[in-house]
């Protein structure tokens, strides 16, 4: 029996313990990095494309949250366990990431490349076992990286750096800048990427600002309907909102910074 997971913008049909997914010009480039992920916990296994050209995958079970998040996913379990699954994640690909192909990928390389950023890595793509994030799945806009590119968006979502007219958000100035250290904390992010993090996310809202109108003008129907419903406006105002209180931000993450984890 096939069942049609909701959410996304490409149709995902879950027969069992498999799921059939869409594939790209890209997916070459994440079945590969997949490969080298098959023996790491949180992360779907790879088993090949159908004639038809879907790629089948591992069905990962728990919850996986929409917007506004689900009590689970606002949780701060859900935080802390979401930035260690990236730090582990982004620990297990930097070898890959050494010898990878810089192009091919969805999106273009940036530098310098340290990892292979997930690329979109947030409530919706992670899966949940309760309040602890278990998962992570949707490696389409996986790209060669920095690790602060990844993180940045990231904490963004996850904190989530909201500004208050954004339904998919919550919490106080005070109380996003106490999840933006707890989440790098958590990540063992380093001394140096802690400084740069407030510009680094701003950068990767404006980018995926970017990219949507980009996509849009391309013929790309989700995208364009993305904008319709005035999602750019909901990004460029959270950057505005971080770009306000970057100051309490800024002083939450650098100000007796821990080290960095081993």
């Amino acid at each position: 029996m096939e069942e049609i997971l909701a959410g996304g913008v490409n149709q995902v049909v879950r027969a069992g313990d498999r799921v059939r997914r869409p594939t790209g010009s890209w997916s070459p480039r994440v079945h590969d990095l997949l490969r080298h992920l098959d023996r790491f916990a949180g992360t779907p296994r790879f088993h090949g494309v159908t004639a038809d050209g879907h790629e089948i995958l591992d069905f990962l079970p728990g919850e996986v949250s929409n917007y506004p998040p689900t009590p689970a996913a606002a949780s701060t379990s859900a935080l802390v366990t979401a930035a260690s699954l990236l730090r582990a994640y982004h620990d297990a690909v930097a070898d890959f990431a050494l010898s990878a192909p810089r192009d091919g990928w969805q999106v273009p390389a940036r530098e310098p490349v340290e990892v292979i950023c997930h690329g979109d890595y947030a409530p919706h793509n992670c899966v949940l076992t309760g309040d602890r994030v278990t998962g992570v799945i949707d490696f389409d806009y996986a790209m060669p990286g920095p690790r602060l590119w990844d993180v940045a968006f990231a904490a963004y979502r996850w904190v989530p750096l909201a500004a208050p007219d954004n339904s998919d958000g919550f919490g106080t100035v005070s109380s996003q800048a106490s999840r933006l250290r707890l989440f790098c904390d958590s990540y063992g992010l380093s001394r140096p990427d802690r400084a740069a993090l407030i510009d680094t996310v701003v950068a990767r809202i404006q980018w995926l600002v970017d990219h949507m109108h980009a996509e849009a003008a391309g013929g790309n129907a989700a995208f364009a309907g993305h904008l319709a419903d005035g999602h750019h406006r909901q990004y460029l105002g959270d950057a505005a909102y971080i770009r306000e209180h970057r100051k309490a931000f800024d002083d939450a993450v650098t100000n007796n910074a821990a080290p960095p984890a081993d």
